[in-house]
């Protein structure tokens, strides 16, 4: 068993079948082929299930998956731990992030990574809950997690950075009816017309719960990219509930922002596994700890300080 057959194994694990691996790896699919057919006499068991035309990994494959990802990161450990003593820092982190906490605080995190490792590319993946978050990084497809929960981000196998906590706002169009003071009572959304994500989505099952105490709103919109929220606000579509983290961009966009109470959040963190972490990712981690030591969270912020654009 070498690297060379770990990288085509998880090819064709992660692109579904033989055929889209082989075009991804630039190579033949008769070699991809023969290639996982050595690895599987070699270990003495299948990797892969014909279910159809497509392959299922088989108890064995899902098995080797974890170990494979390691295996290769490790490699590009030591490669990248050997050009930073012949001071290079090219090399590439992945990672993968919340929507809203990839607006913030991921951005931010990484404006001073890139200070250290401005060569490297960060390959950001989308997720939308936190299961999906800790299972990558469980697993080994990506180094470091952003996530938010309702709750605070419990996780004993891996490392986990407590982040912040986004306060859930309300995103208004130009000339939308909307109280003057900067925050608003869950009561007062009954009537709004409210663009929501879709179903199991975390941030739906915020505005359910947001919803759920009594308020008598109409969902006019369920969307499953979120970058359309805000045009269709800023259209007088309808409103949007919000982590606070989508403040900044709305304002600038024309739109007002009010704090919704009684208040709940987001509770972001970043994840990564307790060892065989690159370079790289390791100093992102070490950002995301400054990001948290330097950013109070949202409760322990005095109330007299929260102004409209305090948030």
């Amino acid at each position: 068993m070498d690297a060379r057959q770990l990288r085509y194994f998880l090819a064709v694990v992660d692109q579904g079948g033989i055929n889209r691996a082989a075009e991804t790896l630039l190579i033949a699919q008769p070699s991809l082929s023969q290639s996982i057919s050595a690895l599987e006499r070699e270990l003495g068991v299948p990797l892969f299930h014909r279910v159809g035309r497509r392959l299922v990994l088989s108890d064995a494959g899902e098995t080797l998956v974890g170990p494979a990802r390691v295996v290769l990161r490790d490699l590009e450990d030591a490669k990248a731990s050997v050009d930073a003593l012949k001071g290079l820092r090219a090399g590439r982190v992945d990672l993968i992030t919340m929507p809203s906490p990839g607006i913030e605080p991921l951005t931010t995190i990484l404006t001073s990574f890139s200070r250290t490792y401005p060569s490297v590319t960060v390959n950001a993946q989308a997720a939308f809950t936190p299961e999906e978050v800790l299972h990558a990084v469980r697993t080994g497809v990506c180094e470091v997690g952003i996530l938010g929960s309702p709750a605070a981000v419990r996780a004993p196998e891996l490392d986990v950075v407590a982040l912040e906590s986004q306060p859930l706002i309300l995103i208004s169009g130009p000339g939308a009816e909307t109280p003057e003071r900067p925050e608003i009572r869950r009561s007062e959304l009954s009537g709004f017309r409210l663009i929501v994500s879709q179903r199991g989505s975390l941030m739906r099952t915020l505005v359910d719960e947001v919803l759920a105490s009594g308020v008598a709103a109409t969902i006019v919109a369920e969307v499953a990219h979120r970058t359309s929220i805000l045009p269709m606000v800023l259209s007088g579509f309808g409103q949007a509930v919000m982590p606070s983290s989508w403040a900044p961009s709305a304002r600038q966009a024309g739109a007002t922002v009010h704090r919704i109470v009684p208040e709940s959040y987001l509770h972001v963190a970043a994840v990564c596994r307790q060892s065989h972490l690159t370079p790289p990712a390791r100093t992102l981690m070490d950002e995301a700890r400054q990001y948290a030591e330097r950013t109070p969270s949202a409760w322990e912020v005095p109330a007299t300080e929260r102004t409209r654009d305090g948030y």
